[in-house]
Order: structure tokens, then C-alpha cells, then sequence
């Protein structure tokens, strides 16, 4: 839940949507547009704090500010 907060605090300006999606077996994948940005069964392991944000934010580069509330 945690990616989740960080992703809709800090980009909530430009995510038009956001979806959890359940899994068996603790799948915890993050896909946008379609597309993997992190995937613990790639990694195998779990997300660290900070971490899917970070993915996020070089994904959508240094153009896209954070949210300013």
C-alpha cells in the first residue's frame, strides 16, 4: 500500500487512474500503460520504501513536477 500513497501524493496531478488488482502467492506487480515498472516475482522480493516511486518519477521524467499541495 505504500507505493500506492507515494504514487497518488506526489503524482496525483497526472495519474488519471490508478488500479489494485489482487493476486494469489503475494504478486505484487506495478504496470503502466500496460507496461512493467516493477515486478516481484522479477525481482524477488518485495519493493523497498521509496522504490516503485522512484521507478515512477524516471519513467515520467524531471519534467513532470511532483504535486505541490
Amino acid at each position: 500500500m505504500r507505493a500506492t500513497q507515494d504514487l497518488l501524493f506526489n503524482y496525483q496531478h497526472i495519474i488519471a487512474e490508478l488500479t489494485l488488482v489482487t493476486g494469489s502467492k503475494g504478486v505484487f506487480d506495478v504496470r503502466v500503460d500496460g507496461e512493467s515498472l516493477y515486478s516481484k516475482a522479477e525481482t524477488g522480493r518485495h519493493a523497498e520504501d521509496g522504490e516503485v516511486l522512484a521507478l515512477f518519477a524516471d519513467l515520467v521524467g524531471p519534467e513532470v513536477p511532483l504535486y505541490d499541495s
